[in-house]
């Protein structure tokens, strides 16, 4: 028998979670996307409902991959695809214009998932717009009380998100 593993992609509306787990997915991945009608996003498509993806690890395990809207008006499947989940992977884009409060927004969200289980957070576009650093977020994340990984990625890169992935599940090998 396979044993499965449920993993959350998180985050803003074009932090990545869509092309995060495409990169890695071993099947075609499944996705909601539609036309974007927020034009404070230079994004032709978003996600409504959910993507969702598979990866085998080398020891037979298989991690389905979801990845949830990231407009705040769709928060309602935050909840229903946290259910179950194993940990979670929250994607902060920090070109957008206040990257902390949007982290903010995922550490509230997921509050309860958080507690429960592990997360990695992940900083990108962090080559071209460098401030805030990862210290910035860690600050931010302790004076939350959450204690996981934050580190800069790039999730166009699958082998980065294979990294953030065993990442993650090396916090539950404790």
């Amino acid at each position: 028998m396979t044993v499965e593993h449920k993993i959350l992609f998180t985050g803003t509306m074009g932090a990545g979670k869509t092309t995060a787990i495409a990169g890695v997915s071993e099947i075609p991945p499944v996705s909601t996307d539609v036309r974007n009608s927020d034009t404070s996003v230079a994004k032709a498509t978003t996600t409504v409902g959910l993507d969702y993806g598979e990866l085998t690890l080398d020891n037979g395990e298989k991690l389905r991959l979801y990845g949830t809207p990231g407009q705040m008006r769709f928060d309602f499947m935050w909840r229903i695809l946290g259910r179950g989940a194993l940990g979670v992977v929250i994607l902060v884009d920090n070109s957008r214009p206040d990257p902390l409060a949007d982290l903010d927004i995922y550490l509230d969200g997921f509050a309860e998932l958080i507690a429960q289980t592990a997360c990695v957070v992940a900083v990108g576009r962090m080559e071209t717009h460098p401030s805030p650093g990862i210290d910035a977020y860690a600050r931010r994340m302790e004076a939350k009380g959450v204690v996981c990984p934050v580190l800069p990625a790039n999730v166009t890169d699958a082998q980065q998100v294979v990294q953030l992935l065993e990442l993650l599940l090396l916090q539950l090998e404790v």
